[in-house]
C-alpha cells in the first residue's frame, strides 16, 4: 500500500471515529452497484456519464421511439396517418439494425430476439 492509500485510510478511521458518516443520505440503504458487464468496456464510462445526465445510449432511445410508434400505430384509425407513422417506425427501426450492425450485433442479436419472440408466441 502507497503513502497516500494509508494516509487516506487513517483519514476514513478518524472520520469514521467522530461520528461524520453517521447522518448522510441512503445511511443504512443497501446501494446496487450499476452493472455494466453486458456494456463493451470502452463504452462503459460514457454510458455512466449518459445515464448520470438523463440521456439515453442511442439504440435505446431508438428502442423507445419504436414502442411508442408501435402503440401509436396499435392505435390509429386514420389509414393516412397509419402509413405516417408505419413508415416513420420502419426508419426508426432501419436505424437501430444499422447502429446493431455497426456494434457487432445485428445478425446474433436478430437471432437471439426471433428465439425470445418465439417463446413468447
Amino acid at each position: 500500500m502507497d503513502i497516500l492509500a494509508k494516509i487516506a485510510e487513517q483519514k476514513i478511521r478518524e472520520a469514521m471515529e467522530r461520528g461524520e458518516f453517521d447522518n448522510l443520505p441512503l445511511h443504512g440503504v443497501r446501494v446496487v452497484p450499476e452493472d455494466l458487464s453486458g456494456v463493451p468496456e470502452d463504452l462503459r464510462m460514457g454510458y455512466t456519464v449518459m445515464k448520470n445526465a438523463g440521456v439515453l445510449p442511442r439504440e435505446m432511445q431508438l428502442k423507445k421511439d419504436m414502442v411508442s410508434l408501435q402503440q401509436l400505430l396499435d392505435a390509429c384509425e386514420d389509414d393516412e396517418e397509419k402509413k405516417f407513422l408505419q413508415k416513420k417506425l420502419n426508419a426508426k427501426a432501419i436505424r437501430f439494425n444499422v447502429l446493431m450492425e455497426k456494434r457487432g450485433k445485428g445478425s446474433a442479436y436478430r437471432k437471439y430476439q426471433a428465439q425470445i419472440m418465439q417463446r413468447f408466441s
